[in-house]
């Protein structure tokens, strides 16, 4: 398995939620998923200049189905119209296998 842990820094999440929503799908396609999720209030230590609220993983079966996944046209469109007007910072704070 390959896994993300991801750091947003989310400023409207009525539309990040419908991001998710609209993701899902294509995401179980490639064999992926959410593990942890959580919304976070203070960042005690960070090594980016970036502010962050929300911390989760995302997996997949393998590598090439995460690089399949972020580069599909579907997931791309779904981004443009959902991810970019609520999301301010995306930072990856590790990749790594499981």
């Amino acid at each position: 398995m390959y896994e993300m842990l991801v750091g947003l820094e989310v400023y409207d999440g009525g539309i990040y939620e419908q991001y998710r929503a609209a993701m899902k799908p294509l995401l179980a396609q490639y064999e992926g998923g959410f593990g942890y999720d959580f919304a976070v209030s203070e960042v005690l230590r960070s090594e980016v200049d970036v502010a962050i609220n929300r911390v989760f993983t995302i997996y997949f079966a393998n590598k090439a189905k995460a690089d399949g996944f972020f580069s599909n046209n579907d997931y791309l469109a779904i981004k443009s119209q959902y991810f970019e007007s609520s999301v301010r910072n995306t930072v990856i704070i590790a990749s790594y296998e499981k």
